[in-house]
C-alpha cells in the first residue's frame, strides 16, 4: 500500500485503508462463490457477503481503537451522529450492482469527530481504486494528489445521480429534473452507488452530482474527498445537513451552484429540507 504523508489522523488513515483493502478482497473473493440475498425493505437487499465484511471491519478499526463508537449500514440502530469520534462505514455501497454482478460497487469508511468528517477512504471494488481524504490535509486517488474539474459551464459537465429504490413520493419531480438536465449538459450517469459517484467527482470524472435518500454512511467518507479536492457539498438547500438530512448536491464551484439553482426549480419546497 502506497504511502500518503499526512501530518494529522495517520494511525486512523493506515487503519481505514488496510480496513478497506481487506474488506475489497473479502468482496471480490466472495462474489466468485454462492451467497445469500434477502430484502430488509421494499427494493432494499442485503447479501451474507454485507454482513460478513462489516462485522470484518468492526473488527479491525475496534481493535486499533477500542474507545470509539460506531455507525454501520447493517448494524445501525437509527442512532443520531454522536458528538466524539465515530466511523461510519458502508461494507458494501452499491449491493444491488454487487448482487447482479455490475461492476462499481465500493467500501466505504470515515472517520467523523464532534461531527465533522475527518478521514475517509472509499475503495471500488472492481477496478481496485482507492479515494483517500484527511481533513485539511487533500484528497488522492492511488496516492496520487487530486482535484475537482475546472469546466464550468453546464454544457460541457457530466452530472451524476441515483434513483431511490424505495422513496418515489418526489419520483415526477425528479425525472423533470432529470429531463431537463439532461438537455442542458454533456450528459448524465447514474453507475448506483453514491460513494463513487462523489469520488468521480473529485477526482474530474463528473463535474457534479445530486441524489436523494441517502443515508449517512453512503456520503460519509466520500463528501469529505470531495471537499478535500476543493469542491462543494451541501443539502439542496446549500445548507450543511448532507449527512444525514438525505439530499446531496455536490462539485465544482460552478457547477454546484447551477445545480442548487435547477433543484430549486423542479423539486417542491416540500421535498426540500429546512433552512437553518
Amino acid at each position: 500500500m502506497s504511502r500518503i504523508d499526512v501530518s494529522t489522523y495517520q494511525e486512523e488513515l493506515a487503519c481505514a485503508r488496510s480496513a478497506a483493502r481487506n474488506a475489497a478482497e473479502t468482496i471480490r473473493t466472495r462474489r466468485e462463490k454462492e451467497f445469500g440475498v434477502r430484502y430488509k425493505a421494499l427494493n432494499d437487499l442485503v447479501t451474507d457477503v454485507d454482513v460478513a465484511v462489516e462485522k470484518q471491519i468492526q473488527a479491525e478499526l475496534h481493535k486499533a481503537f477500542p474507545e470509539d463508537a460506531w455507525m454501520g449500514e447493517e448494524s445501525d440502530d437509527g442512532a443520531r451522529l454522536p458528538e466524539g469520534r465515530v466511523w461510519i462505514v458502508d461494507p458494501i455501497d452499491g449491493t444491488t450492482n454487487f448482487t447482479y454482478g455490475f461492476p462499481v460497487y465500493c467500501v466505504s469508511i470515515a472517520l467523523w469527530e464532534g461531527k465533522k468528517p475527518k478521514v475517509g477512504v472509499v475503495v471500488e471494488v472492481t477496478r481496485n481504486e482507492e479515494f483517500v481524504a484527511v481533513a485539511g490535509e487533500g484528497a488522492w486517488l492511488d496516492s496520487r494528489p487530486v482535484t475537482v474539474s475546472e469546466l464550468q459551464e453546464p454544457g460541457t459537465a457530466l452530472v451524476g445521480t441515483g434513483f431511490a429504490y424505495n422513496d418515489h413520493e418526489m419520483l415526477d419531480a425528479y425525472i423533470a429534473l432529470f429531463h431537463y438536465l439532461t438537455l442542458e449538459t454533456q450528459g448524465m450517469r447514474r453507475p448506483g452507488s453514491a460513494a463513487f459517484d462523489l469520488c468521480c467527482v473529485a477526482c474530474g470524472r463528473f463535474q457534479g452530482f445530486y441524489e436523494y435518500a441517502l443515508k449517512p454512511w453512503d456520503v460519509a467518507a466520500a463528501g469529505l474527498i470531495v471537499q478535500e479536492a476543493g469542491g462543494v457539498v451541501t443539502d439542496w438547500t446549500g445548507g450543511d445537513q448532507w449527512l444525514d438530512g438525505e439530499r446531496i448536491v455536490a462539485g465544482n464551484h460552478g457547477l454546484h451552484a447551477w445545480l442548487l439553482i435547477q433543484i430549486e426549480r423542479f423539486i417542491p419546497a416540500s421535498y426540500l429540507p429546512p433552512k437553518l
